[in-house]
């Protein structure tokens, strides 16, 4: 069996190709694995290289899920390919139908929902608390001029108490859940919106109601949810509108989620207080983007899973899910 390795960028300073490498030989192990192929994939990489790079593989891991990619020229021209799995919980939309009339099953991989919620959770405490500023504030002043002492112990920014808060979070998966945990942790009140509800006894702390309830009352609304057709512009013009006034609004999860152009006229106008984001639309934003532009916005890159724990982890999960699959105990597939 041709197993196909499509390794990520080097995107954190602390993990190399090599390491992971390593941590993929797991993968000698299973019965039946008799060929690794590793190919380094950059971030530009388009349908086209990610296509060649799975090659006559039987299985193939990192493949970034898309329909843009898993479509009928592709599996016609991977005949062998049998099995997929993205190195992520989250995935684009594709036709699952599709992948199944090809024999085809496709796997996420469910790494760190305690390592994208603790980032969920700084860019809430960096809306709330502005720390980076202050402390360049308190580095570039001239403390030797007796005119600068009464700017120390003073803040600068607004300084807003999460405790006593409420939190929606819109989307009670792994991620939301332990996003809803930590959010208890600092004293808030913890809602959530799922399209089922969660019936296990874990989750009594949340109170669970509708999406319109929860976007209504929420003082800090957490999205965690999948991008896919129907979650496309969840967070839009009209949506914003049920909101309170001076909501912050956190998005650790798909750039599709929101409509861009309404969340930046909310931020400025004050309707939305603050926006943390770790995801855009386009990324890189090639084309730009207003949410770049708009007041009280933290932007990252989309590094919430860069941990390298995480990454190390999400190769042992990979590995074991495959492992799984050939012993005929399938676990996380998407498909």
């Amino acid at each position: 069996m041709k197993v196909s390795v499509l390794l990520e960028p080097e995107a954190a300073p602390d993990l190399k190709h090599e390491e992971m490498i390593a941590q993929w030989q797991r993968l000698r192990d299973i019965q039946g694995v008799d060929e690794i192929v590793y190919q380094e994939i950059p971030v530009e990489a388009g349908t086209e290289e990610m296509g060649e790079a799975c090659g006559d593989a039987d299985a193939a891991f990192g493949v970034w899920v898309s329909g843009d990619l898993l479509n009928e020229a592709f599996f016609k021209s991977h005949p062998r390919l049998k099995y997929i799995a993205v190195l992520a919980h989250g995935w684009g939309a594709f036709d699952a139908a599709l992948t199944r009339r090809y024999g085809v099953t496709v796997t996420n991989t469910v790494y760190g929902s305690h390592t994208i919620a603790e980032y969920a959770f700084a860019l809430l405490l960096e809306t709330c608390h502005h720390i980076s500023f202050e402390a360049e504030r308190i580095a570039k002043t001239d403390w030797s001029n007796p005119a600068s002492a009464y700017a120390y112990s003073r803040a600068r920014t607004p300084q807003i108490e999460l405790y006593g808060k409420t939190i929606g979070i819109v989307g009670l998966g792994a991620i939301g859940f332990e996003m809803a945990k930590m959010a208890q942790g600092f004293g808030m009140h913890v809602m959530g919106y799922s399209r089922h509800v969660k019936h296990d006894a874990a989750y009594q702390f949340i109170e669970q109601a509708g999406l319109e309830e929860v976007l209504r009352v929420s003082d800090v609304i957490s999205l965690h949810l999948p991008g896919t057709h129907e979650t496309e512009n969840l967070i839009n013009a009209e949506t914003i509108a049920m909101m309170k006034d001076g909501v912050i609004l956190i998005n650790t999860a798909r750039g599709s989620l929101v409509d861009e152009e309404a969340l930046a006229d909310a931020l400025k106008t004050g309707k939305v207080r603050a926006a943390g984001l770790d995801v855009l639309k386009e990324e890189p934003p090639v084309h730009g983007s207003p949410l770049l532009e708009a007041p009280h916005a933290v932007v990252t890159g989309h590094i919430a899973w860069l941990m390298k724990e995480a990454r190390l982890r999400a190769i042992d999960l990979a590995v074991d899910n495959f492992r799984n699959y050939l012993e005929g105990k399938e676990c996380s597939r998407i498909n």
